[in-house]
């Protein structure tokens, strides 16, 4: 899987690839989280916990028989594994999976599990396991499809002019008694770190302290509209951002953003230990 010295632009992003498919585990490649983490100030142990969620639409393998298969998966890696990894490595890991023979699905999840697990934990001890829920196809029709709850901001009229972040327009009011709110926002537009392909998304705030100018908020979060970085990083960075301004005694920042190559990522960042959101995807995924 390559060396611990892994960049995005080391990486198959933007690069005509070949196309595998027998089984390979090697095509995953590891970026580690630090790097992009130091920028926004985490040197050290992250101030919150959480999980990427990913879904893999295009899973195919053939059966003992040389039939197709074809299945969803749900894999849910844990925040604190040291690299994330690289989204269209991730896709030419699966396609590998198009022609390889395997006896069962079951077998399809435990190599998943291994080899995303071996990639996010890359050079250490794996210190916690990765999830993988493989569906078949008879379990398809009972996939909800569910948007994010929460006051949406988008109903605002405000003027927004800033398309790169600007954690400056984030205030507080400090004057009235703290509150507890979930705020969601559909209008999260980053760029790919290493192409600059537009990635879309919707983004759910909850937080307990005192009230977060709304209007603020929502320009904030529009402010990432020319931005380049990973789903992962914009999530930790809309989080440092709101800790460290606003702040509030409890935090959590979750972000769904529509599918690329046949997967879509969902990082979800919290202050607090809690359980993992379900993998639900939302009309625009």
């Amino acid at each position: 899987m390559n060396t611990p010295e892994n960049t995005p632009e080391k990486s198959q992003l933007g690069k005509s690839s070949a196309y595998v498919d027998q089984y390979d585990a090697s095509l995953l490649f590891p970026i580690p989280r630090a790097t992009k983490r130091a920028e926004i100030g985490i040197t050290a142990q992250p101030v919150f916990f959480g999980a990427d969620l990913w879904t893999a639409f295009e899973l195919s393998w053939l059966n003992t028989k040389g039939k197709p298969q074809v299945a969803l998966a749900h894999i849910t890696v844990p925040a604190e594994s040291t690299h994330i990894v690289e989204s269209k490595s991730f896709k030419l890991y699966l396609n590998s999976f198009n022609n390889t023979g395997i006896d069962s699905a079951d077998e399809v999840r435990d190599r998943i599990r291994r080899d995303i697990s071996a990639a996010v934990w890359h050079g250490s001890a794996v210190q916690a396991s990765v999830g993988v829920k493989i569906l078949m196809p008879e379990k398809f029709d009972a996939e909800p499809v569910h948007e994010l709850d929460g006051l949406n901001l988008d109903r605002l009229d405000t003027e927004c002019t800033l398309y790169q972040p600007a954690p400056e327009l984030l205030t507080v009011n400090t004057q009235d008694a703290p509150v507890t709110e979930t705020l969601v926002s559909h209008l999260l537009k980053s760029n790919c770190l290493v192409t600059g392909q537009p990635d879309w998304g919707s983004v759910q705030i909850r937080y307990s302290g005192h009230q977060i100018d709304q209007e603020g908020l929502l320009q904030y979060i529009v402010s990432f509209r020319n931005h380049n970085e990973f789903h992962e990083q914009c999530v930790e960075r809309i989080f440092m951002d709101i800790w460290t301004r606003c702040k509030p005694s409890q935090l959590s920042v979750y972000a769904r953003y529509t599918r690329r190559g046949g997967l879509d990522i969902n990082p979800w960042r919290t202050s607090h230990p809690g359980a993992v959101p379900p993998n639900t995807r939302t009309a625009r995924q």
